[in-house]
């Protein structure tokens, strides 16, 4: 007979992990255009005031 007390793997009581289920795969194609479009858009507000000030 074991004397141990029952050790439950779960002690805290948390509830089960839901298993991840997606049909969609990321978008990295817009995310990627919008990145291009905000280092553009840096580019050109860097040479503008470089252009205005000099």
């Amino acid at each position: 007979m074991n004397d141990l007390p029952d050790f439950d793997d779960n002690p805290m009581k948390h509830p089960e992990e839901q298993p991840v289920i997606s049909d969609q795969t990321p978008k990295f194609g817009r995310l990627l255009l919008v990145l291009v479009a905000a280092i553009l858009l840096l580019a050109f507000i860097t040479w503008a005031s470089v252009a205005y000030v000099t």
